[in-house]
């Protein structure tokens, strides 16, 4: 074979390596692209529970006879669930209530004196007075009547012959409205109170109902009260009742801010407007012990509800 065939074959085979070298190059496969990373779609943000508001706090002063009846336990969780309140309950004689309120001591007062309810807003203690409900005072004694007073009809007779006679008579003795009220009765009976016959306990209606009980003396009650120990075994016996000096009376006076800048007055007249709705007045006239209503609604909407009755 002759040098140039030689030559030849080599530039043949070479030219067909490179052919087949580019070739191979061209069928590799380009890198894939690197993903690129979408951005993460944020979770929605849970707002926070609020949490509740705390309770408001009314100072609430009041007599005995509402507290001790129950009444209070009955309808205050009502007022208490709608405005989100707590309310403090100062269950005193109405001339405490009076005083207390007439020092900014309390927000709102619940009473039954008339007279001096009337006279708390005049002097400015109180922004206005408001009718509630209204019960009765009753005499009560023991069965044994020793004064022979039962059946009558003149409160201020029955007063005058339980003094004749020097039978025991418990007297609340704590410028209560009861007291206020036993007080004017001994006036139209023109008796002085002079003897031991006469006690001055110094409190409350419950406590003035069991002394009574234990001693087998005389007292004056309002209905609601003797209801509600008579229902615990308290033994006394209505003796007299249904004279008109015996009308009882409630009124609820918000304490005037005017007075005391740092009563809770905004909740004191939501209390006032509460208590007088017809809503709540149908509450208290539900209240029952015994099967006996114990109060009688009277504000303004029951009256006006009732107007053709």
């Amino acid at each position: 074979m002759t040098k140039r065939r030689i030559l030849i074959l080599f530039l043949i085979f070479a030219l067909a390596s490179l052919t087949t070298l580019l070739a191979a190059c061209g069928d590799k496969e380009k890198p894939a692209p690197t993903p690129t990373k979408e951005a993460a779609t944020p979770l929605p943000t849970e707002e926070p529970t609020p949490e509740p508001a705390a309770p408001a706090r009314l100072i609430l002063a009041t007599t005995t006879s509402t507290e001790d009846s129950g009444l209070l336990e009955y309808i205050l969780p009502d007022f208490e669930a709608k405005y989100n309140a707590e309310v403090d309950v100062i269950a005193v004689g109405t001339g405490q209530a009076l005083e207390l309120g007439q020092n900014g001591d309390a927000d709102v007062v619940l009473v039954h004196s008339r007279a001096r309810e009337d006279a708390f807003v005049a002097d400015g203690y109180g922004t206005a007075r408001y009718d509630v409900m209204y019960n009765d005072f009753i005499l009560v004694g023991p069965a044994a009547d020793p004064a022979g007073i039962k059946g009558m009809t003149d409160a201020a007779a029955a007063f005058a012959q339980i003094a004749e006679s020097g039978s025991t008579f418990v007297s609340r003795g704590d410028d209560s409205g009861t007291h206020s009220k036993e007080k004017a009765i001994w006036t139209a009976a023109e008796v002085t109170l002079e003897g031991d016959w006469y006690i001055s306990a110094g409190q409350g209606m419950g406590e003035v109902l069991t002394m009574s009980d234990e001693m087998g003396a005389y007292t004056l009650s309002d209905r609601a009260t003797y209801v509600a120990r008579q229902a615990t075994g308290l033994k006394l016996e209505i003796l007299v009742e249904g004279d008109p000096i015996l009308f009882n009376p409630y009124g609820v006076i918000p304490v005037n801010p005017e007075k005391h800048p740092n009563i809770n007055a905004e909740l004191g007249q939501a209390f006032a407007d509460w208590i007088t709705s017809l809503e709540t007045q149908e509450l208290i006239l539900s209240f029952k012990l015994n099967d006996q209503s114990l109060f009688t609604p009277d504000s303004e909407a029951w009256r006006a509800a009732h107007s053709g009755e």
